[in-house]
């Protein structure tokens, strides 16, 4: 029987991103303690993005929208191997070539969220069609930069990924 994601052991980290213990993601989030995430921009040979919609039984922001695949860094990983898992798992592909790391950044998600967590940002180029897992993505599609810019102000998204999209047309 698979271990839930729940179980899963994170690092948990200080504000250097330095590791100062390891727990299950469960307790993780209920103490909203500083782990380490990863976002990867994926896009298909015509420049466009992998957009989603997460599934509703998704442990944060569920049914929310991302443009982002990617997620939690595990225990003893780093951050390379975890946007590459991630991107190969939610894609549903093997093969990619090796994210490009772009920014780091600690993101905040306020009074009464989550915690706080430091966050990678990669780009990739996704070249094999895409079948993203059912447990992790509910709808997608690949979009134009112009399709999702005016989509961000009509869909729920979540709110690491806007900060994430957001430094990221910043750095460009």
């Amino acid at each position: 029987m698979d271990a839930s994601p729940a179980d899963e052991l994170l690092d948990v980290v200080d504000e250097r991103d330095e590791v100062v213990g390891r727990l299950p993601r469960g307790e993780v989030y209920a103490r909203g303690l500083r782990h380490r995430c990863v976002f990867v921009l994926a896009r298909d040979p015509d420049d466009r993005i992998f957009v989603h919609r997460r599934t509703a039984t998704k442990l944060a922001f569920p049914s929310l929208y991302d443009m982002f695949v990617g997620g939690v860094v595990g225990a003893g990983e780093s951050y390379d191997a975890a946007a590459l898992r991630e991107a190969e798992e939610e894609l549903g592909v093997r093969g990619l070539p090796r994210p490009e790391p772009v920014l780091t950044f600690l993101y905040d998600d306020g009074p009464g969220g989550r915690g706080s967590w430091w966050s990678r940002v990669y780009e990739v180029r996704c070249t094999p069609r895409v079948s993203p897992q059912p447990e992790e993505v509910a709808w997608h599609a690949f979009l134009t930069e112009a399709e999702l810019t005016e989509r961000l102000t009509e869909w729920p998204w979540v709110p690491d990924g806007l900060a994430a999209w957001e430094r990221l047309r910043a750095a460009r």
